[in-house]
């Protein structure tokens, strides 16, 4: 069974060297477990749509909630799905802050996005828009 799991946390130490650490060690681990992503971050923020089993998933989502690079774990939305939309990428990337301000405006208050004022379906919706507009980068 296939799920997708949402979520936002913000970063202890957001510096680019931190982010990368992050992004290696899923991309190491997380096609054992067929894992695949994306990763949003921006201004200390870390939002993350993750897919696979729903074993694999509950717990790497455990995983994160324990992790200390991370505080502040929010779960925005779980649910079954038939199909990966993010099965490109062990974890893709974004750069929220390298985005066009009218895209994240779309579905913000404002230009910044704050996935922790934003539901689920609508922080799904950027991840999608980005997904559709070429924004997410990564290796498969």
């Amino acid at each position: 069974m296939l799920v997708r799991l949402l979520y936002v946390s913000r970063a202890v130490d957001p510096s680019p060297a931190a982010i990368e650490a992050i992004l290696a060690q899923s991309r190491q681990h997380n096609p054992a477990t067929g894992i695949t992503g994306v990763l949003c971050y921006g201004d200390g923020v870390f939002l993350q749509a993750i897919e696979g089993g729903r074993s694999a998933v509950s717990g790497l989502f455990g995983h994160i909630q324990r992790d200390a690079r991370h505080k502040d774990v929010e779960l925005l939305a779980f649910e079954e799905i038939s199909e990966r939309r993010f099965g490109g990428w062990t974890m893709g990337q974004v750069n929220l802050a390298k985005l066009n301000h009218s895209i994240v405006l779309k579905y913000s208050e404002r230009p910044e996005f704050d996935p922790y004022a934003a539901s689920g379906k609508v922080s799904f919706a950027l991840l999608e828009e980005l997904m559709a507009t070429a924004s997410i980068i990564g290796r498969a």
